[in-house]
């Protein structure tokens, strides 16, 4: 697991590493990020993208309008399954660019308008960069939380319930199943989250 290292103790951002960068998420790969958790951002396509190199930090944005969504450090290209990331057998090909995520703002995205961006990945300023990473804040506080996903599932055997629940769950997804989750302890505060959002799975309300 990443730890949220972006900010000290002392309030100031961090802008230590040999150069600062800018990389613009598409809106489709945005969703999919926020969608589900990642230790690593893998970029492909940016073999004539010439820029950041291990160590270096990166402000994680996406566009219209300009916002920071994460905040990382450059890591050393990984090999990616092109087909099945579970198949030690799929055909692998390498990834441009990692970045090991170190700070994550998917769910509130901090404005970026005054950001001027010239591609995918652009050169970013150390200063904006500390500006960028002081508007996040602290890290907030972890704690404790319930998820569940309950599916009515006819099987003829509990061996065979359970196979056909992973198999829903790997077609459908987090784009179509409702997850509930609630703190720790207070289960009465549950909601249900569809799409990385709340959603409201109580038909009467939408009459």
């Amino acid at each position: 697991m990443t730890t949220e290292t972006a900010y000290r103790a002392d309030g100031s951002g961090r802008a230590d590493g040999v150069g600062t960068w800018a990389v613009l998420l598409p809106a489709e790969r945005y969703e999919a990020e926020r969608l589900v958790h990642h230790d690593t951002l893998e970029l492909t396509g940016l073999a004539d993208v010439a820029g950041p190199g291990p160590g270096d930090q990166v402000a994680v944005l996406v566009d219209a309008p300009p916002r920071l969504v994460a905040l990382g450090r450059v890591a050393a290209p990984a090999r990616r399954h092109r087909e099945d990331p579970d198949d030690p057998q799929s055909g692998v090909e390498p990834a441009e660019l990692v970045v090991s995520y170190t700070r994550r703002a998917f769910d509130e995205p901090v404005p970026a308008e005054l950001l001027t961006l010239d591609g995918p990945v652009s050169p970013l300023e150390p200063a904006a960069f500390r500006a960028l990473a002081d508007q996040l804040g602290p890290p907030t506080a972890r704690r404790t939380w319930l998820v569940s996903l309950d599916l009515p599932i006819e099987a003829g055997s509990p061996a065979e319930a359970v196979r056909l629940f992973w198999s829903y769950v790997q077609e459908l997804g987090p784009r179509e199943l409702p997850a509930f989750v609630s703190p720790a302890g207070d289960e009465l505060a549950m909601q249900a989250f569809v799409l990385g959002a709340e959603a409201n799975q109580d038909p009467e309300e939408d009459d």
